[in-house]
């Protein structure tokens, strides 16, 4: 099996995400599985501090969230994987949330902020994988249909 390493986006991805209006509420699904120990490149100021993958995206979340708050973002649920109920049971999520942004254009100010590019080292050391599921709003009934 291959290893099912998801940390940042392809180009191929980025771009389609780019294509989609970005004038419209959006609700970000983040699926994370944490490395066991952090793995920053040689020299980085947290290379020896021995932290986990964990503690690295705690770090990651202090420093970029006076960003994220700044763009308008705000996280509308949180919570951790209790049990696979429909699907593949080899993938685990240590943590899932929702992240809403008013548009895509405050999720695109926020991951070209220089701040934010300094801190998304410390999800990138953190993450062994991951998903990032852009959802539109949609209007109707409060029903599954």
């Amino acid at each position: 099996m291959a290893e099912d390493i998801h940390v940042d986006p392809t180009r191929e991805s980025f771009d389609a995400f780019k294509a989609l209006p970005r004038d419209v509420p959006i609700n970000m699904l983040n699926l994370l599985r944490f490395r066991e120990h952090a793995q920053y490149p040689d020299g980085h100021i947290n290379a020896d501090k021995g932290w986990s993958g964990a503690r690295a995206y705690e770090e990651y979340g202090t420093t970029s969230g006076p960003v994220f708050k700044r763009v308008g973002g705000t996280v509308m649920w949180r919570g951790t994987m209790e049990s696979m109920l429909i699907g593949p049971t080899d993938k685990f999520w240590e943590v899932a949330f929702i992240a809403y942004y008013p548009n895509s254009g405050a999720f695109m100010e926020m991951i070209t902020d220089p701040e934010y590019k300094k801190a998304v080292i410390n999800r990138q050391a953190a993450v062994s994988t991951s998903r990032l599921i852009r959802f539109g709003e949609v209007d109707g009934p409060d029903t599954f249909g």
